[in-house]
Protein backbone atom coordinates (compact mmCIF):
# COMPACT_ATOMS: atom_id res chain seq x y z
CA UNK A 1 0.00 0.00 0.00
CA UNK A 2 1.52 3.33 -1.10
CA UNK A 3 1.15 6.75 0.48
CA UNK A 4 -0.97 9.30 -1.31
CA UNK A 5 1.66 11.81 -2.62
CA UNK A 6 -0.51 14.93 -2.29
CA UNK A 7 -1.39 14.10 1.35
CA UNK A 8 2.22 13.27 2.18
CA UNK A 9 3.47 16.49 0.61
CA UNK A 10 0.82 18.51 2.42
CA UNK A 11 1.79 17.02 5.79
CA UNK A 12 5.47 17.63 5.04
CA UNK A 13 4.80 21.28 4.14
CA UNK A 14 2.76 21.77 7.32
CA UNK A 15 5.54 20.27 9.43
CA UNK A 16 8.17 22.46 7.73
CA UNK A 17 5.98 25.51 8.22
CA UNK A 18 5.54 24.76 11.93
CA UNK A 19 9.30 24.22 12.26
CA UNK A 20 10.05 27.58 10.63
CA UNK A 21 7.46 29.36 12.79
CA UNK A 22 8.94 27.76 15.91
CA UNK A 23 12.48 28.85 14.98
CA UNK A 24 11.31 32.36 14.15
CA UNK A 25 9.46 32.53 17.48
CA UNK A 26 12.58 31.36 19.32
CA UNK A 27 14.73 33.90 17.47
CA UNK A 28 12.28 36.70 18.26
CA UNK A 29 12.21 35.63 21.91
CA UNK A 30 16.01 35.64 22.13
CA UNK A 31 16.18 39.05 20.43
CA UNK A 32 13.62 40.52 22.82
CA UNK A 33 15.54 39.11 25.79
CA UNK A 34 18.81 40.60 24.57
CA UNK A 35 18.28 43.25 21.86
CA UNK A 36 21.99 44.16 21.92
CA UNK A 37 23.25 40.62 21.40
CA UNK A 38 24.24 40.81 17.72
CA UNK A 39 26.23 44.05 17.82
CA UNK A 40 29.63 44.14 16.14
CA UNK A 41 31.63 45.32 19.16
CA UNK A 42 35.27 45.59 20.12
CA UNK A 43 36.44 43.32 22.91
CA UNK A 44 34.92 44.32 26.25
CA UNK A 45 37.55 42.45 28.25
CA UNK A 46 38.94 45.75 29.51
CA UNK A 47 35.53 46.59 31.00
CA UNK A 48 35.20 43.13 32.53
CA UNK A 49 38.54 43.54 34.30
CA UNK A 50 37.62 47.06 35.45
CA UNK A 51 34.30 45.86 36.80
CA UNK A 52 36.03 43.13 38.81
CA UNK A 53 38.61 45.50 40.26
CA UNK A 54 36.06 48.19 41.14
CA UNK A 55 36.26 51.97 40.99
CA UNK A 56 39.41 53.68 39.79
CA UNK A 57 40.89 57.17 39.69
CA UNK A 58 40.31 59.75 36.97
CA UNK A 59 43.73 60.87 35.76
CA UNK A 60 42.43 64.43 35.24
CA UNK A 61 40.37 65.32 38.30
CA UNK A 62 41.33 62.47 40.64
CA UNK A 63 37.71 61.48 41.23
CA UNK A 64 36.75 57.89 41.98
CA UNK A 65 34.74 56.52 39.05
CA UNK A 66 33.67 53.29 37.36
CA UNK A 67 34.87 52.81 33.75
CA UNK A 68 35.06 56.53 32.91
CA UNK A 69 34.90 60.00 34.42
CA UNK A 70 31.55 61.61 33.61
CA UNK A 71 33.00 65.04 34.46
CA UNK A 72 36.16 64.98 32.35
CA UNK A 73 34.87 62.63 29.60
CA UNK A 74 37.87 60.29 29.80
CA UNK A 75 38.34 56.63 30.80
CA UNK A 76 39.61 56.03 34.33
CA UNK A 77 43.07 54.73 35.24
CA UNK A 78 42.27 51.01 35.01
CA UNK A 79 40.64 51.41 31.57
CA UNK A 80 43.54 52.19 29.16
CA UNK A 81 42.35 54.62 26.51
CA UNK A 82 44.04 52.62 23.73
CA UNK A 83 41.71 49.72 24.53
CA UNK A 84 38.61 51.86 24.01
CA UNK A 85 37.28 51.82 20.42
CA UNK A 86 37.10 55.05 18.41
CA UNK A 87 34.09 55.49 16.15
CA UNK A 88 34.15 57.59 12.98
CA UNK A 89 30.84 59.33 12.32
CA UNK A 90 29.42 60.72 9.05
CA UNK A 91 28.48 64.06 10.66
CA UNK A 92 29.00 66.17 13.75
CA UNK A 93 26.85 65.79 16.86
CA UNK A 94 25.91 68.45 19.42
CA UNK A 95 24.33 67.33 22.70
CA UNK A 96 22.44 69.93 24.77
CA UNK A 97 22.43 68.69 28.35
CA UNK A 98 19.90 69.81 30.94
CA UNK A 99 21.70 71.34 33.97
CA UNK A 100 19.74 69.09 36.33
CA UNK A 101 20.57 65.90 34.46
CA UNK A 102 22.68 63.69 36.73
CA UNK A 103 26.11 63.34 35.14
CA UNK A 104 26.65 59.82 36.43
CA UNK A 105 23.40 58.60 34.85
CA UNK A 106 23.79 60.28 31.47
CA UNK A 107 24.49 58.04 28.47
CA UNK A 108 25.41 61.06 26.32
CA UNK A 109 28.93 60.83 27.73
CA UNK A 110 29.36 57.48 25.95
CA UNK A 111 29.21 59.27 22.61
CA UNK A 112 31.85 61.79 23.66
CA UNK A 113 34.14 59.02 24.91
CA UNK A 114 33.81 56.87 21.80
CA UNK A 115 33.67 59.58 19.10
CA UNK A 116 35.46 62.55 20.72
CA UNK A 117 36.30 64.30 17.44
CA UNK A 118 32.68 64.31 16.31
CA UNK A 119 30.74 65.00 19.53
CA UNK A 120 30.39 68.14 21.65
CA UNK A 121 28.36 68.42 24.86
CA UNK A 122 26.88 71.74 26.00
CA UNK A 123 25.12 72.41 29.28
CA UNK A 124 21.94 74.48 28.93
CA UNK A 125 21.51 77.47 28.66
CA UNK A 126 24.70 77.25 26.58
CA UNK A 127 23.53 76.50 23.01
CA UNK A 128 25.54 77.09 19.81
CA UNK A 129 24.18 79.46 17.17
CA UNK A 130 22.37 77.51 14.45
CA UNK A 131 20.29 80.21 12.78
CA UNK A 132 22.65 80.80 9.84
CA UNK A 133 23.08 77.06 9.27
CA UNK A 134 19.52 75.80 9.67
CA UNK A 135 19.74 74.24 6.18
CA UNK A 136 22.40 71.78 7.34
CA UNK A 137 21.44 71.14 10.98
CA UNK A 138 18.57 69.07 12.41
CA UNK A 139 17.27 68.30 15.89
CA UNK A 140 16.20 64.82 16.98
CA UNK A 141 13.03 65.24 19.00
CA UNK A 142 9.47 63.88 18.68
CA UNK A 143 6.67 66.30 17.96
CA UNK A 144 3.80 67.23 15.61
CA UNK A 145 6.21 68.90 13.15
CA UNK A 146 8.80 66.12 13.24
CA UNK A 147 9.74 64.29 10.05
CA UNK A 148 11.27 60.87 9.40
CA UNK A 149 14.96 60.44 8.60
CA UNK A 150 14.33 59.52 4.98
CA UNK A 151 12.72 62.95 4.37
CA UNK A 152 15.63 65.02 5.72
CA UNK A 153 17.25 65.79 2.35
CA UNK A 154 13.96 66.96 0.84
CA UNK A 155 13.30 69.40 3.69
CA UNK A 156 16.87 70.71 3.68
CA UNK A 157 16.52 71.44 -0.04
CA UNK A 158 13.32 73.37 0.65
CA UNK A 159 15.17 75.48 3.22
CA UNK A 160 17.88 76.32 0.69
CA UNK A 161 15.22 77.37 -1.81
CA UNK A 162 13.46 79.50 0.79
CA UNK A 163 16.76 81.18 1.66
CA UNK A 164 17.31 81.98 -2.02
CA UNK A 165 13.83 83.47 -2.30
CA UNK A 166 14.54 85.61 0.74
CA UNK A 167 17.77 86.94 -0.76
CA UNK A 168 16.12 87.79 -4.07
CA UNK A 169 13.07 89.41 -2.50
CA UNK A 170 14.61 92.89 -2.62
CA UNK A 171 12.00 95.65 -3.11
CA UNK A 172 14.69 98.04 -4.46
CA UNK A 173 15.60 95.62 -7.25
CA UNK A 174 13.51 95.81 -10.48
CA UNK A 175 11.06 92.90 -10.76
CA UNK A 176 12.56 91.55 -14.00
CA UNK A 177 16.04 91.51 -12.37
CA UNK A 178 14.66 89.70 -9.31
CA UNK A 179 13.08 87.11 -11.61
CA UNK A 180 16.29 86.60 -13.61
CA UNK A 181 18.33 86.29 -10.43
CA UNK A 182 15.88 83.79 -8.96
CA UNK A 183 15.88 81.70 -12.13
CA UNK A 184 19.67 81.71 -12.14
CA UNK A 185 19.81 80.66 -8.50
CA UNK A 186 17.25 77.89 -9.00
CA UNK A 187 19.22 76.62 -11.96
CA UNK A 188 22.27 76.43 -9.69
CA UNK A 189 20.20 74.70 -7.05
CA UNK A 190 19.09 72.03 -9.46
CA UNK A 191 22.62 71.51 -10.71
CA UNK A 192 24.60 71.58 -7.50
CA UNK A 193 23.30 73.09 -4.28
CA UNK A 194 20.09 71.11 -4.00
CA UNK A 195 21.73 67.87 -4.98
CA UNK A 196 24.51 68.62 -2.54
CA UNK A 197 22.17 69.57 0.29
CA UNK A 198 23.46 67.42 3.12
CA UNK A 199 23.02 67.24 6.83
CA UNK A 200 26.25 68.29 8.53
CA UNK A 201 25.22 68.35 12.17
CA UNK A 202 22.57 66.67 14.29
CA UNK A 203 21.47 67.94 17.72
CA UNK A 204 20.24 65.82 20.64
CA UNK A 205 18.79 66.86 23.99
CA UNK A 206 20.12 65.00 27.02
CA UNK A 207 17.49 65.22 29.72
CA UNK A 208 14.70 63.33 31.41
CA UNK A 209 11.56 63.61 29.32
CA UNK A 210 9.87 65.66 32.02
CA UNK A 211 12.64 68.28 31.85
CA UNK A 212 12.90 68.65 28.07
CA UNK A 213 10.28 71.40 27.70
CA UNK A 214 12.61 74.13 28.91
CA UNK A 215 15.20 73.28 26.26
CA UNK A 216 12.98 72.38 23.31
CA UNK A 217 11.06 75.65 23.61
CA UNK A 218 14.25 77.74 23.55
CA UNK A 219 14.05 80.14 20.60
CA UNK A 220 17.55 79.16 19.46
CA UNK A 221 16.24 75.68 18.61
CA UNK A 222 12.85 76.71 17.24
CA UNK A 223 14.01 77.13 13.65
CA UNK A 224 15.67 73.73 13.35
CA UNK A 225 14.24 70.86 11.36
CA UNK A 226 12.93 68.25 13.83
CA UNK A 227 13.44 64.55 13.22
CA UNK A 228 11.71 61.70 15.05
CA UNK A 229 12.77 58.08 15.48
CA UNK A 230 9.37 56.41 15.39
CA UNK A 231 10.17 52.73 15.05
CA UNK A 232 12.96 52.10 17.57
CA UNK A 233 12.32 50.82 21.09
CA UNK A 234 14.42 51.41 24.17
CA UNK A 235 16.05 48.77 26.34
CA UNK A 236 17.29 51.36 28.85
CA UNK A 237 17.27 50.02 32.41
CA UNK A 238 15.96 53.32 33.79
CA UNK A 239 12.86 53.55 31.61
CA UNK A 240 10.61 56.40 32.75
CA UNK A 241 7.17 55.34 33.89
CA UNK A 242 4.28 56.53 31.79
CA UNK A 243 6.45 57.11 28.70
CA UNK A 244 6.24 54.98 25.54
CA UNK A 245 9.05 52.53 24.79
CA UNK A 246 9.94 54.59 21.71
CA UNK A 247 11.40 57.24 24.04
CA UNK A 248 15.08 56.35 23.82
CA UNK A 249 18.07 57.06 26.02
CA UNK A 250 20.46 59.59 24.47
CA UNK A 251 23.06 57.07 23.29
CA UNK A 252 20.34 54.85 21.83
CA UNK A 253 18.90 57.81 19.92
CA UNK A 254 22.33 58.71 18.55
CA UNK A 255 23.09 55.15 17.53
CA UNK A 256 19.74 54.40 15.87
CA UNK A 257 19.71 57.75 14.10
CA UNK A 258 23.12 57.04 12.56
CA UNK A 259 22.13 53.52 11.49
CA UNK A 260 19.01 54.82 9.72
CA UNK A 261 20.92 57.79 8.30
CA UNK A 262 23.50 55.42 6.85
CA UNK A 263 20.89 53.35 5.01
CA UNK A 264 18.19 55.94 4.21
CA UNK A 265 20.33 58.99 3.37
CA UNK A 266 23.79 57.70 2.47
CA UNK A 267 22.16 54.74 0.71
CA UNK A 268 24.84 52.35 1.91
CA UNK A 269 24.53 48.92 3.46
CA UNK A 270 25.02 49.03 7.21
CA UNK A 271 27.81 46.74 8.38
CA UNK A 272 28.07 47.68 12.05
CA UNK A 273 30.14 50.84 11.55
CA UNK A 274 28.54 52.60 14.54
CA UNK A 275 27.91 49.59 16.82
CA UNK A 276 30.79 50.55 19.11
CA UNK A 277 28.82 53.63 20.17
CA UNK A 278 27.06 51.09 22.39
CA UNK A 279 30.37 49.73 23.75
CA UNK A 280 29.72 50.94 27.32
CA UNK A 281 25.94 50.84 27.07
CA UNK A 282 25.69 47.19 26.03
CA UNK A 283 28.15 46.14 28.74
CA UNK A 284 26.19 47.97 31.44
CA UNK A 285 22.93 46.58 30.07
CA UNK A 286 24.18 43.01 30.40
CA UNK A 287 25.76 43.72 33.78
CA UNK A 288 22.53 45.11 35.21
CA UNK A 289 20.45 42.38 33.60
CA UNK A 290 22.64 39.71 35.22
CA UNK A 291 22.55 41.53 38.53
CA UNK A 292 18.75 41.63 38.49
CA UNK A 293 18.60 37.91 37.75
CA UNK A 294 20.93 37.12 40.65
CA UNK A 295 19.54 39.76 42.99
CA UNK A 296 22.94 41.47 43.24
CA UNK A 297 22.30 45.08 44.29
CA UNK A 298 25.98 45.95 44.64
CA UNK A 299 26.60 45.86 40.88
CA UNK A 300 24.23 48.76 40.31
CA UNK A 301 25.97 50.77 43.01
CA UNK A 302 29.37 50.13 41.43
CA UNK A 303 28.28 51.37 38.02
CA UNK A 304 27.02 54.68 39.36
Amino acid sequence: MSLNPPIFLKQSEENNSKFVETKQSQTTSIASEDPLKNLNLASQEVLQKAQQSGRSKCLKCGGSRMFYCYTCYVPVENVPIEQIPLVKLPLKIDIIKHPNETDGKSTAIHAKLLAPEFVNIYTYPCIPEYEEKDHEVALVFPGPQSISIKDISFHLQKRIQNNVRGKNDDPDKPSFKRKRAEEREFCDLNDSKCKGATLKKIVFIDSTWNQTNKIITDERLQGLLQVELKTRKTCFWRHQKGKPDTFLSTIEAIYYFLVDYHTDILKEKYRGQYDNLLFFYSFMYQLIKNAKCSGDKETGKLIH
